[in-house]
């Protein structure tokens, strides 16, 4: 998969998984984990692009002793969601064109050759019976 894609799409996985309720790290990654692999080496430089783009908001709480980082998606974040929802309808027409072409082609490169095959199956057994 082409990496600048890839990248988009890890972002909004990333809001996706926020969306219900604000999380964190470990969480994020377990909530994903279904759809795509992503390591806390790829999630935490995503949530500080996020925040600083102001998708999202960080507030830290203690939790057993230390701190932990909950990530709460904006309203920015909810618009980005909701225009990737709509882009991907674009790219989903797309899709359907080239995989129809994409068919289309393969249908038309082997009926010739079907044809073809049934050609000389014809011409051979016909030279054999006029022997």
């Amino acid at each position: 998969m082409d990496n600048q894609l890839k990248r988009g799409l890890l972002d909004i996985c990333v809001l996706a998984a926020i969306k219900p309720e604000p999380s964190y790290g470990y969480k994020i990654i377990k909530d994903v984990k279904p759809y795509i692999t992503i390591s806390e080496s790829t999630l935490y430089p995503i949530l500080r692009r996020l925040e600083d783009s102001g998708s999202l908001n960080v507030n830290s709480v203690e939790h057993n002793g230390r701190l932990r980082k909950y990530y709460e998606i904006t309203d920015s974040g909810h618009k980005k969601l909701v225009d990737f929802t709509e882009e991907w309808r674009e790219i989903m027409a797309i899709y359907e064109f080239v995989t129809k072409e994409v068919e289309t082609t393969v249908t038309v490169t082997t009926e010739p050759e079907t044809a073809e095959a049934e050609t000389l199956e014809t011409n051979t057994t016909e030279g054999e019976s006029n022997e």
